[in-house]
């Protein structure tokens, strides 16, 4: 059955109706989840399989049946092992539909029906007694409900009440611990992921600063936590303030609580700086004696290395305390760590907490709006100065004194650079009631407020009026729009300039005058595994789940690039760089579409994994930014240095590259990309050139 659903294309910046298959929202959940990923993770799987073996023994050595409990079962992996390792039963529990009714195959696929029961139910709604889900409570609770945040996903809430109704009192639990760690570090890139700088601008009457309002200096923040792979960000970007703290461990064999709580460490300074920043990680134990553990410790704290397992699934935390603190070598202070049922959050404290009433217990909460409009990413690319540097200079070469000025982004600052740089008159439109509040804030904050009109609308409909009869002699963008996914979907500026083409005045100047797309074919260190299937994980086939995947894939996915910050990601590229199609700003959106295709040489051996593409904007025939790659890769091993502030887009080939490639033979790959100027869609496709259609 077809079904109609409403989609804001984010290119045209319209609204449209499409005909979707009624489970089109599964094919998404699916063809997106951390599945593969947690199958391809060694590391996980054994310890889970070592813990639940041990867990069985104990209750088989106390003569008693093993009665396993699985919440979030997923494709029954844990379930299987249970009963391989000797369990009796198992009451394996999924809530998605779709996933449990895969397990339910794969189950069956392995032989274990008799032993495994699959119940399609969140665990709060499973009942226990002669007519229920199950006839009696486990003595066995498996489980792996954990985030990057362990409790992000809802796991106390659903060991709470596993243990209140699913469970018998001091039943065997795998995992049996979790322990959360944290360390306080200064770090002036981390910092700018969350705080407003001051940005200087150098004009021909001297430097001049642009400056948060107060309240967006004092303001705690977002309250989500920032997940990233924490061994890609260099050491020398961060200062260790403290040793690594546990901070606390909740037993999951026992009475779990939900409720808001906090746990406090003494530490000394190892060295005087700036607290900002809390790193944070967490382990688990399968067993009570912790011989067996898992562990997301990033390598400088990890034990050994050389062995630590890639993972995406699970990554690490940054928190960022309400404000910056100066700390002294040596001088005792508390961390706290806070937490309610399903967020953790730190903060700094002089002396013990339970001599200190003020003790935040309420999770930060952003007041200011810029933390609602600027996500982490968009804060250290405002706060880029050798960025704002460049639209400066690329400013300088268009600018004159008479000229009338229109910025068109969302909540950027280029109308004050523009200001500053001496226009006459600056126009700067913002679509949402947001980023309009947020910049009515800085240009106060910068006596601006009579010298910037800010209009509320969608620039489609601006009026003669609001820009008071004036013509547009510059029209300014960087561009950036929150809707924006994929790195092409900035595109919007563009159909922006043709919507506002009445009101630009005769030798217009637009700034990007152009932007151009760019590829090159990359071998992932790891990032690969996303999309790789697994076939046998543990000595269990799960080709039914890899089918699964590979059909919500092909339902649309595998059509489509994904956005990743591949700066998480290291890379090789096994191509050069290449320019595939441009877009010529100065003239408005054509009505036929951009093609191109052709075949790319893979100069380096390796195994070609993708595609990726960037944008580049040409803001002057002398200035270009780069949302992709920062300089030529190594020409001996094809390192990549990608802009951190972006997400670049990753077609995944499909299928799977071919091993020949890792002999270094001379190999290509061909490509055809159409812009579509009636949709703003970018349609592409990507393939090694001797894999047969």
């Amino acid at each position: 059955m077809k079904i109609f659903c409403s989609r804001a294309n984010p290119t045209t910046g319209s609204v449209e109706w499409l005909e979707e298959d009624e489970h089109y929202d599964y094919h998404q959940e699916i063809a997106r989840s951390s599945y593969a990923d947690m199958l391809h993770d060694k590391d996980r799987n054994v310890k889970y399989y070592q813990g639940i073996r041990a867990a069985v023994s104990r209750v088989k050595d106390r003569g008693q049946k093993a009665l396993v409990l699985d919440i979030g079962t997923g494709t029954g992996l844990l379930s299987m092992m249970a009963v391989t390792a000797g369990a009796d039963f198992c009451y394996a529990i999924e809530v998605f539909k779709p996933m449990a009714d895969a397990a339910v195959k794969i189950v069956e696929k392995n032989g274990f029906s008799d032993k495994i029961k699959v119940i399609n139910k969140h665990s709060t709604e499973v009942t226990v007694g002669p007519e229920g889900d199950m006839p009696c409570r486990a003595n066995i609770l498996v489980t792996e409900l954990f985030d990057t945040e362990l409790i992000g996903e809802g796991a106390l809430p659903s060991y709470e009440h596993a243990h209140r109704h699913l469970v018998e009192e001091n039943c065997e639990a795998v995992p049996h611990r979790a322990t959360v760690y944290a360390q306080l570090v200064e770090s002036g890139r981390m910092w700018s992921w969350n705080k407003l700088f001051p940005i200087h601008v150098q004009t021909s009457l001297g430097e001049q600063v642009i400056v948060p309002p107060v309240d967006v200096e004092s303001c705690p923040g977002a309250p989500s936590v920032c997940d990233i792979q924490l061994n890609q960000v260099s050491p020398a970007d961060f200062t260790v303030l403290s040793d690594v703290l546990p901070m606390f461990s909740i037993d999951f064999s026992k009475q779990v609580s939900s409720s808001a709580a906090c746990h406090s460490r003494r530490f000394e300074p190892l060295t005087s700086g700036r607290a900002q920043v809390v790193l944070s990680w967490w382990d688990i134990e399968m067993d009570p004696e912790g011989k067996i553990k898992c562990t997301m410790a990033p390598f400088w704290a990890h034990s050994d290395p050389e062995e630590m397992q890639w993972r995406d699934h699970w990554m690490q935390c940054v928190y960022f305390l309400p404000q910056e603190e100066p700390v002294v070598q040596g001088s005792a202070l508390y961390l706290v760590a806070h937490h309610d049922d399903y967020c953790v959050w730190y903060s700094l404290q002089r002396t013990s907490p339970e001599k200190n009433e003020r003790v935040r217990q309420m999770r930060p909460v952003c007041d200011c709006q810029a933390h609602l409009l600027w996500n982490r990413p968009r804060f250290g690319e405002i706060n880029d100065q050798d960025r704002t540097d460049r639209y400066v200079q690329a400013l300088r070469t268009v600018l004159k004194p008479d000229s009338v000025c229109l910025c068109v982004s969302d909540g950027s600052l280029l109308s004050v650079l523009a200001h500053h740089l001496g226009v006459e008159q600056v126009f700067t439109v913002e679509s949402s009631a947001a980023s309009h509040k947020l910049l009515r804030k800085i240009f106060k904050a910068n006596h601006l407020e009579d010298k910037i009109n800010i209009i509320e609308k969608r620039p489609e409909l601006l009026t003669n009026e609001d820009l008071q009869g004036r013509k547009v002699s510059l029209l300014l963008g960087e561009p950036f729009f929150t809707t924006s996914l994929l790195p092409w979907h900035n595109l919007y500026f563009w159909y922006v300039r043709t919507a506002v083409d009445q009101h630009l005045g005769p030798g217009a100047m637009v700034m990007p005058q152009a932007a151009s797309l760019h590829a090159v074919v990359v071998e992932f260190r790891d990032l690969w595994r996303i999309r790789s299937p697994c076939g046998d994980c543990e000595g269990f086939d799960v080709h039914i789940m890899d089918d699964m995947i590979k059909r919500a894939l092909d339902f649309r996915e595998s059509r489509e690039a994904e956005p990743h910050p591949l700066w998480e990601y290291p890379c090789r590229s096994l191509s050069e760089p290449w320019q595939i199609l441009t877009f010529d700003f100065q003239q408005p959106v054509p009505l036929q579409p951009l093609c191109a295709e052709g075949t790319v040489e893979l100069r380096r051996p390796g195994q070609s994994h993708a595609a990726v593409l960037w944008m580049e904007y040409h803001l002057t025939p002398e200035c270009t930014l780069s949302t992709g790659l920062l300089e030529p890769a190594d020409p001996e091993v094809g390192g990549c240095c990608w802009n951190p502030h972006c997400k670049q887009a990753v077609y995944f080939f499909s299928p799977a590259p071919d091993p020949r490639a890792l002999l270094g033979g001379p190999r290509t790959v061909s490509y055809a990309v159409e812009f579509h100027p009636d949709t703003g869609d970018i349609i592409m496709e990507f393939r090694h050139a001797d894999t047969p259609d």
